[in-house]
C-alpha cells in the first residue's frame, strides 16, 4: 500500500495539471464566455454613432454591435456609458472588456491598443454657420477660434494642420478651444463663441441634415484618410477578442450589411477595408 499510494497520487496530480495550466491560460474571451457576460464601453453622446434615445443606447455602432453579439451566443451585453475621457483609461485599467465606440486610428492609439477593421470613415472638416462667407476651404479658418472635443484626435489634426499647413503659409489659428463633448462644440458654433468646428465628415452630415439653416459644411476635408475603428487592450490575453471583433466587422462589411446600416445612419456610404487595419498616417 505504501508504493500504491505515492504512484496513484503521482497520476492524479499528472492528470490535474493540464487542467490546472488550460485554466490559469484561459484568455479574456474564454473567461468572458464561462462568466456569460462581456462588458463594454461606448460614449453615448456622438450621433449617429453611439447616442441615447429613451435612455438606451442607439445609433450606427449599437447596431454594428447587436450584429456581431450574434458569434456570442449565451454571453449577455453589459454596455455602459463612459464620458469619452475616461474610454481608454478605463480599458487600460481593466474596469471593461472591450471599447466599442468611434475612435479615430492614429499611430499613438495604435501603438497602446488593438483596433479592429474600421466601420467608417473619420476624415475631418470644418463646420460653420450657415452662411459665413468667411469660410470656404479649410485654411480660411486661419485668425478664427475652432472648437473640437478634448482628447479627440480631431484636436490633434487640427493642431497639426495649424502647425504644417496654415504656420508655414504665415497664417494661424487664433485659437483651439477644447469642449467635454461635441454638443456642447455645435452650441458654442451656433452662439458665435467660436468660429467654427473641426469634426468628422460623417458625424457632420446627419447633423447638418437635421439644423440647415443653422450649419453649413466646409467641403473638402482637410488633413489624410483616416477612420473609426473600435479597440481591445494590446496583449495576448485581449488578442481573441479583439478578433471575434474584428471578423465581425469584415463579415458584416462583405456581405453588405455594413453598407445598409451606413445608409440607415448616414444616407450615404463609406467604402473601408475588409481585409486589414489600416496603418495610420498621424
Amino acid at each position: 500500500m505504501k508504493t500504491i499510494r505515492p504512484l496513484l497520487s503521482r497520476l492524479l496530480i499528472g492528470a490535474l495539471l493540464p487542467l490546472a495550466a488550460t485554466a490559469a491560460h484561459a484568455d479574456l474571451l474564454s473567461k468572458i464566455k464561462e462568466k456569460g457576460e462581456i462588458v463594454i464601453a461606448t460614449e453615448a453622446r456622438y450621433a449617429p454613432y453611439e447616442m441615447l434615445e429613451d435612455g438606451k443606447i442607439v445609433g450606427y455602432g449599437k447596431d454594428i454591435l447587436t450584429e456581431v453579439m450574434k458569434d456570442l451566443p449565451g454571453v449577455k451585453l453589459k454596455q455602459l456609458d463612459v464620458p469619452f475621457q475616461g474610454i481608454l483609461p478605463g480599458l487600460t485599467a481593466g474596469r471593461f472588456d472591450f471599447v466599442a465606440t468611434s475612435l479615430t486610428m492614429t499611430k499613438v492609439r495604435a501603438a497602446n491598443y488593438a483596433f479592429t477593421l474600421p466601420i467608417s470613415t473619420a476624415d475631418v472638416t470644418v463646420l460653420k454657420r450657415k452662411g459665413d462667407t468667411r469660410i470656404n476651404k479649410a485654411e480660411d479658418m486661419a485668425g478664427m477660434v475652432v472648437g473640437s472635443q478634448s482628447g479627440a484626435a480631431q484636436v490633434q489634426l487640427l493642431r497639426e494642420y495649424d502647425e504644417k499647413t496654415l504656420k508655414p503659409m504665415g497664417k494661424a489659428l487664433k485659437e483651439v478651444k477644447e469642449f467635454i463633448d461635441y454638443n456642447e462644440a455645435y452650441a458654442a458654433l451656433a452662439s458665435r463663441r467660436v468660429d467654427a468646428v473641426a469634426q468628422a465628415l460623417p458625424n457632420l452630415a446627419p447633423l447638418v441634415k437635421e439644423r440647415p439653416d443653422v450649419f453649413e459644411i466646409v467641403m473638402p476635408p482637410f488633413g489624410p484618410a483616416t477612420y473609426y475603428g473600435w479597440v481591445g487592450r494590446n496583449d495576448a490575453d485581449s488578442a481573441s477578442l479583439v478578433a471575434l471583433f474584428s471578423d465581425g466587422i469584415a463579415k458584416l462589411n462583405k456581405s453588405g450589411k455594413l453598407a445598409e446600416l451606413q445608409q440607415k445612419w448616414f444616407g450615404f456610404t463609406m467604402p473601408v477595408p475588409s481585409d486589414k487595419v489600416p496603418t495610420p498616417v498621424n
